[in-house]
């Protein structure tokens, strides 16, 4: 700083300057609003090291209650998440939080993905960020368009930058109301394998299962398309 002599000063500030600007940002990062979050994670127990260096970078609301991860280990997905819900909400804590944010040991979110994600909640009850199905025919993990079909799963052309209303959403990176489970019945995940009535075979994870009993109680879902998430194949150590 250079030497100087100061009188009187009527300097307002950068942001009252501008303060139509400065407001829309503070509306924007959502930070005078309620952002408590509870992480959940199935795992397996083994984590690759750039999926926990995504982890640790991860940016989380300033003055804001945000705990875990919490792991559920060793379960079938579903029952893993089943009992990790089930934790959360009955717990005298973690259960007056606003939000569960659902993360896998194979997703890599962008350093900004959570901040982001919180800004699509007050039109949404759970958002997704976008990332693609592994191997080099993957497709983008956003299903069903919600003006049609309301089974329709099939995977939809996301359109860059948007938030995209869906059926239903992965749950690799996902935030999620958590007065949702305690308005939908139990269990709310479950993966159901066998034949339809036409003897096709057909598979429903616990991302579609959760997705259909939620849509059915009003409870809407989309894609946040800004949000760049990484697919970590550790067999190919690659990254879709």
């Amino acid at each position: 700083m250079e030497p100087r002599i100061l009188v009187s000063s009527e300097d307002v500030g950068i942001n009252n300057k501008n303060l139509e600007e400065a407001i829309k940002k503070v509306e924007t990062s959502g930070i005078y609003k309620d952002l408590s979050t509870v992480i959940i994670c199935p795992t397996r127990g083994i984590f690759p090291t750039r999926v926990v260096q995504s982890w640790m970078k991860l940016q989380k609301p300033l003055n804001q209650q945000v705990y875990g991860p919490i792991f559920g280990e060793g379960l079938q997905v579903a029952e893993a998440y089943n009992e990790l819900v089930k934790y959360v909400i009955n717990h005298p804590l973690l259960g007056t939080a606003k939000y569960i944010l659902t993360i896998e040991e194979d997703n890599l979110p962008p350093v900004d993905g959570l901040l982001k994600l919180y800004e699509s909640m007050e039109e949404y009850d759970g958002v997704s960020g976008l990332y693609w199905g592994k191997g080099p025919n993957g497709f983008p993990m956003i299903f069903g368009d919600p003006e049609g079909d309301p089974l329709d799963s099939k995977p939809l052309i996301p359109k860059q930058g948007e938030v995209q209303a869906c059926n239903a959403i992965p749950m690799g990176f996902g935030l999620f109301k958590m007065d949702m489970f305690r308005n939908v019945e139990q269990p709310w995940f479950k993966t159901e394998e066998g034949l339809d009535e036409q003897g096709i075979e057909r598979k429903t994870t616990q991302d579609f299962y959760f997705c259909r009993k939620a849509r059915e109680k009003g409870y809407k879902f989309a894609v946040d398309n800004r949000i760049l998430v990484g697919h970590y194949s550790h067999k190919e150590d690659k990254v879709y």
